[in-house]
């Protein structure tokens, strides 16, 4: 069930976006790109792989969400920008609590983002990009993408997803035209199609409580997900922004799950936790 919510119960500060980056660090971490320019096919253009200029409201926000949130594991679809930015704050959050993490929470390998993409070349770039300090914090897994039904809705599926239990999930992707083969002639594979990606309820019931999802544009997608979600998701959709987020509302699993609630999200959550 997904209980719609206007505005996303996270307040971020009105800090400008750039001063946040420089302050952080995340504009020499980020530099600069000779990117597509902009135009109505851009999008969809399948021959763009270069990295678009950084766009540091979008950046910022997710950075803050990961620091705030205190997010120790990543799962991202579709890499660029947006996975530099994710390895510094999870490395200032090891920093800050690693400690408190590997004392009292049950987590296997925090402090990780992991980026699943359908370009190789893409992924390869990205990674040439990752200074040497956040080098083991971000790990690259390469899956192509086949068009395939979700409860007979056609839509996409990545072959192979990392094996990984996220608090913060970031869909960016993938590409429209990557995808492979057809149901029924429909692929997305074309300009006049959108994104529908279904992996996320692939895996719905493997998440934990707490667990937010930040849905990049890709409305279609959203509503797509809305639609087919099983449990209990608060959705919030900021227009202004162009950016769905997902949070798994649901009491916790275990003390454990609890524990990890009370620490990142406390007074944020809005159901029991004891």
């Amino acid at each position: 069930m997904v209980r719609r919510h206007n505005t996303l119960r996270w307040e971020l500060d009105d800090e400008p976006s750039y001063e946040y980056a420089q302050r952080e660090g995340l504009v020499n971490l980020v530099g600069k790109t000779s990117g597509p320019s902009n135009g109505i096919y851009t999008t969809v253009d399948p021959t763009n792989l270069l990295p678009y200029e950084p766009e540091w409201d979008d950046l910022v926000r997710l950075h803050k969400l990961a620091r705030r949130r205190k997010v120790m594991n990543v799962l991202e679809f579709g890499c660029g920008h947006s996975s530099l930015v994710f390895a510094d704050a999870l490395e200032k959050n090891h920093g800050e609590f690693g400690e408190f993490v590997r004392k009292n929470l049950r987590r296997s390998e925090p402090f990780r983002v992991d980026v699943v993409d359908d370009y190789k070349l893409f992924l390869d770039f990205t990674k040439s990009r990752v200074p040497k300090k956040l080098a083991q914090i971000v790990r690259f897994h390469f899956s192509p993408v086949e068009m395939t039904e979700f409860q007979q809705r056609i839509c996409t599926r990545y072959l192979q997803l990392p094996n990984v239990c996220p608090d913060l999930i970031y869909l960016d992707g993938p590409s429209q035209h990557s995808v492979l083969g057809d149901v029924s002639g429909i692929t997305t594979a074309s300009p006049d199609r959108l994104p529908m990606a279904s992996d996320l309820l692939r895996i719905e019931h493997f998440l934990l409580p707490g667990t937010l999802i930040v849905v990049d544009g890709r409305t279609a997608n959203a509503r797509f997900l809305a639609a087919n979600f099983q449990r209990d998701w608060s959705y919030s959709e900021d227009l202004a922004n162009d950016v769905h987020y997902f949070e798994l509302t649901e009491t916790p699993l275990g003390p454990y799950n609890r524990r990890q609630i009370e620490f990142c999200l406390d007074s944020h959550w809005d159901l029991p936790i004891h």
